[in-house]
């Protein structure tokens, strides 16, 4: 019974995940990702992007995630979205990440702005490190990393037409879970 009060309480603090980003928040969540090479190089390429400044991954035993971003087009700002993740199987702790969906094409900015959008269990995004050791995907693993210095290393690429990176804040978690990545849509 008190793991599931403490689980509570943990989703309920991901649920007021700063959230409140400001412009300042994306530039530099931005300017963060461009410091790769690869990632700058693919951004170029892109049609589009979904850029999250800030999102909090937490659980005991039941865990989930949860951050506001921003969707662009053509460098524009063009719709808000949320990500949500919700994840059941053995984990305890708490990481906070940024993360970065880029669109190779119309195509998958359309599939994403259906606002039905979802990353399967198996989905995984590239983790910008920069010294830090981390790995992070939908299905769990773990991640454990803290660096706020821009152009880390990225070793990517886009898988379809789309590709995700992430750059571990800070935190510390283990888990063993099942769980992926939902993401609405709502134009301006």
């Amino acid at each position: 019974m008190r793991i599931l009060r403490l689980t509570g309480v943990l989703l309920t603090a991901l649920a007021m995940n700063p959230a409140t980003a400001d412009s300042d928040d994306y530039a530099a969540a931005l300017a963060k990702f461009s410091g790769s090479a690869e990632i700058s190089a693919m951004l170029d390429q892109s049609y589009g992007y979904a850029l999250f400044p800030s999102v909090g991954k937490g659980g005991i035993g039941v865990g989930g995630a949860y951050g506001k971003g921003r969707v662009y087009r053509g460098g524009q700002h063009v719709a808000n979205t949320s990500l949500r993740q919700v994840s059941l199987g053995l984990q305890l702790g708490g990481v906070a990440f940024s993360e970065i969906i880029l669109f190779k094409n119309q195509d998958a900015f359309d599939e994403f702005a259906t606002g039905k959008f979802a990353f399967g269990a198996e989905a995984s995004a590239v983790v910008v490190t920069a010294g830090a050791q981390a790995k992070l995907n939908t299905t769990g693993s773990s991640a454990s990393a803290s660096d706020s210095a821009p152009g880390g290393a990225a070793t990517g690429g886009w898988n379809g037409s789309m590709a995700t990176f992430v750059f571990a804040k800070g935190g510390l978690m283990y888990e063993a879970t099942l769980g992926g990545q939902s993401f609405s849509y709502t134009p301006l």
